[in-house]
């Protein structure tokens, strides 16, 4: 089953079922006004919108083109968005690139930040920023939307929270991170909006590459029309989602519509650094990583951040080449007040 939030005027937007095919959809609103509604009933909206996709993959029922440019984020806000670093290859590499050592405990005890969920952006919507000195990066991501879990859950409590699954651009202002975090308190100007992927699918619906834990399928990632990264997301995923679930759950209770992220998605190559695609590697999710390859092989990054005018699409394809989630697709511009 595939979920996605179109937008019709207000901040919620209207919950919609998808096809398979993310060609056609139908409205929903009759048995849940919004996602966020339906994740706090799941046990009886579920089934209703189940039998709501059957039918329409039968035309069953009244439909209408599905157009990605017209979806917000499957939540266009959330109570709660909390990003892992699941692959610590990743933060390895960023720890290298500085010079700074990783703690042992980081292969052990996940990182997580809790990031703004008051205002994401819409899948195709432009990603506006006052200064390209701030660093602007994308990062491709995993995320899931759990059900209530108790505080102290266990793994399969987890595992068992788990409702639906998107992908993610999880943005970051480079330039701005090192500062913050040498306050001691964390990110969060270096934070702006993220967005999902213009659809939300259930776990059964993702197949063999889903493993109740892990999504194993590349994870596609173009900069300006040119192939950037191909990681795959089930690869070198030191902490799987019901680990991050249960992580974050050790202290509070999560409420139902809670997303949690994997963090930025990144593979190693021979147990090295990865290469770029146009080097027979599967490249990177994020410009910072190349940047910090090129730093730790040359002394000095080349790559640069983006830019106003560069765009970014992050899309993952089943294994017959269709996309499962719809694309993200960004270009950044220039914010003014207006």
């Amino acid at each position: 089953m595939k979920l996605a939030t179109l937008k019709d005027g207000t901040r919620d937007g209207k919950l919609v079922v998808v096809n398979s095919a993310l060609t056609r959809c139908t409205e929903a609103t009759h048995i849940a006004p919004t996602l966020q509604a339906a994740l706090d009933d799941w046990d009886k909206a579920a089934p209703k919108l189940a039998t709501l996709a059957e039918s329409l993959e039968h035309d069953a029922v009244p439909s209408m083109r599905f157009h990605e440019h017209d979806a917000l984020s499957p939540l266009p806000r959330a109570y709660q968005w909390a990003d892992g670093s699941a692959y610590v290859n990743h933060v390895e590499l960023v720890r290298k690139a500085r010079g700074a050592e990783m703690p042992p405990s980081f292969w052990t005890d996940p990182l997580m930040y809790q990031g703004g969920s008051d205002s994401f952006l819409a899948p195709r919507d432009p990603i506006r920023m006052a200064d390209e000195a701030w660093g602007i990066d994308m990062e491709g991501e995993v995320a899931v939307i759990v059900g209530d879990v108790p505080m102290g859950a266990s793994l399969d409590e987890a595992r068992d929270a788990i409702r639906l699954v998107m992908i993610v651009n999880d943005v970051s202002l480079r330039g701005l991170i090192p500062a913050e975090l040498g306050k001691g308190f964390g990110f969060f100007q270096s934070k702006p909006s993220s967005a999902f992927s213009p659809v939300a699918v259930t776990p059964e619906a993702l197949g063999e590459a889903w493993d109740g834990g892990k999504l194993s399928l590349p994870l596609h990632v173009d900069l300006n029309g040119k192939a950037f990264g191909r990681a795959e997301a089930g690869v070198d995923m030191t902490f799987d989602f019901p680990t991050l679930i249960a992580h974050a759950a050790k202290t509070r209770p999560l409420a139902a519509g809670t997303i949690i992220g994997s963090g930025t998605v990144s593979n190693k190559l021979d147990g090295g650094p990865g290469k770029p695609v146009a080097e027979g590697g599967v490249g990177y999710s994020c410009i910072a990583e190349i940047r910090m390859i090129e730093t730790i092989e040359t002394g000095e990054p080349k790559t640069p951040f983006m830019r106003f005018g560069d765009t970014v699409r992050i899309e993952m394809l089943d294994a017959e080449g269709h996309s499962i989630f719809g694309a993200i697709e960004q270009t950044v511009e220039k914010y003014t007040r207006g």
